[in-house]
């Protein structure tokens, strides 16, 4: 029996290979599946069985092309409704795979659909879950995704602990515990930055798991902070449930690499975001006028699609040499789709061509520390967490997340100062807001780390809380 977690670490993500006497099963797949077909190949082993834990809202999941590449069985869990050939478990089927078996466990509350994968040994015995955004290591799923007019947020908690109780908190501590995220997800609120783990640590640690915790003390610990999901959350789901277009085309039509002109002329004719993924140093000191930053250095797809309302949107690219096909990967994996092709030669061929550029601002925080005391004007687009952690004395919390909310926040007569973490969200907050006119932004290089290092005011330390 092999079991092999392949972890994305820019979503966070983990699909899961499992092999037994030549038969294969890839459980939550990627949306480029490649991989795992070399892996089965290399094994002279066949894929079997596709099976999704639910119905993803954070990616689009490689399930529908696996399939068709491989003639493998897509399997849901009860309640799911597909418009693809799938295979609908019922609650306790089982599956063999080689010399091992996987039972469906019904874990209905992150989502209806929700299913937990128990894979039980060559001897029978209960070796692993796959608990998909049913169990995190140190957190559970959150509940408000899957949301009807019927039912709220706190009847699928209450589902959820149920769920939690009666099919995996029965289950014995020596159960490994293979979730589908890790730290840096926004399927929940404080997981783990381990990835894999045990069911009796998660007894012993997961705060929602405690043996003593009532259903109403449970439901209000699960709801309480809860932010608003990604805009494009909604938008991957009915992708995983419809199907969509191929990996392949995708990437051909969006590598095609566009003459100066003809990136200007379709920019024009189309209306098309300019992406500029480079390195935020390198954006800094010059990009085309109204393109915006969001580079592939940190967690660029979920990014994107915060800040990008449309998957549909037409986008076109200003990229490194040679990440062209990656930035593209990697846009499919949460559904932006639409990229009419990339800027050959990169930035530097638009410069030479003549054509206008821009530049953005930026100053150290020592600058930012003699202006402070000119009575500057401060804000932090770091996440709630980071802010409530700790933060300058008098700035207000307006996090990247949302930045589309505090618009009118930001003045346009006079300089203000955008700071994050560590500089790459501060870049992608400037630039959208100089795309949008607000000429007076000003970056401040480092973010707080480096504002730490002076002797700007900051209020007392309440917490640990960190982000790219």
């Amino acid at each position: 029996m092999i079991i092999e977690q392949i972890y994305t670490g820019c979503l966070a993500q983990g699909a899961y290979y499992i092999e037994s006497n030549g038969e294969v099963a890839i459980i939550d797949p990627l949306r480029e599946v490649q991989d795992y077909l070399d892996r089965a190949a290399k094994k002279n082993a066949k894929i079997k069985y596709i099976f999704e834990t639910h119905f993803h809202a954070d990616f689009v999941s490689g399930h529908v092309t696996l399939a068709e590449k491989t003639g493998g069985k897509i399997v849901f869990g009860p309640n799911a409704k597909t418009k693809f050939d799938s295979h609908i478990a019922k609650d306790g089927e089982v599956f063999k795979l080689g010399n091992i078996t996987i039972t469906v466990l019904h874990t209905p509350g992150h989502t209806m659909e929700s299913t937990t994968y128990l894979l039980k040994d060559e001897n029978g015995k209960d070796h692993a879950i796959f608990t998909g955004d049913t169990l995190f290591l140190g957190d559970v799923g959150r509940p408000d995704l899957a949301q009807k007019s019927d039912v709220t947020q706190d009847d699928l908690a209450a589902i959820l602990f149920d769920s939690l109780r009666n099919k995996i908190m029965t289950l014995a501590d020596d159960v490994v515990v293979y979730p589908a995220h890790g730290a840096g997800s926004a399927c929940g609120k404080n997981l783990s930055k381990e990835t894999i783990g045990t069911l009796g640590e998660q007894k012993a640690t997961n705060y929602a798991l405690r043996p003593d915790m009532t259903k109403e003390e449970f439901v209000k610990e699960v709801t309480d902070g809860l932010l608003p999901p990604p805009a494009y959350f909604p938008l991957n789901v009915m992708l995983n449930k419809e199907g969509y277009q191929s990996i392949d085309d995708v990437i051909e039509t969006g590598t095609r690499a566009l003459s100066v002109k003809d990136f200007e002329l379709i920019a024009n004719e189309t209306d098309a975001l300019i992406l500029d993924v480079r390195h935020q140093s390198k954006f800094i000191k010059g990009f085309i006028p109204q393109s915006i930053f969001i580079g592939l250095g940190g967690t660029f797809a979920p990014w994107v699609g915060a800040l990008v309302k449309d998957i549909k949107q037409p986008i076109l690219l200003v990229v490194p040499v040679g990440k062209a096909e990656e930035t593209i990967t990697r846009l499919s994996r949460v559904g932006f789709d639409n990229v009419l092709g990339y800027l050959e030669g990169g930035f530097d061929a638009w410069k030479a061509s003549g054509k206008d550029i821009d530049t953005l601002t930026s100053v150290s925080a020592d600058v930012l520390e003699q202006k402070i005391n000119e009575e500057a004007l401060v804000f932090d687009v770091r996440k709630p967490g980071e802010y409530a952690a700790e933060h300058i004395e008098n700035v207000s919390s307006t996090p990247l997340d949302f930045l589309n909310d505090h618009i009118s926040e930001f003045p346009t007569n006079k300089d203000f100062y955008v700071h994050c973490a560590g500089g790459y969200r501060s870049v992608i907050a400037s630039s959208i807001l100089k795309a949008r006119g607000f000429n007076k932004v000003i970056d401040v290089a480092g973010g707080y780390a480096a504002i730490r290092e002076t002797g700007i005011k900051r209020t007392a330390v309440t917490s640990c809380s960190s982000s790219k």
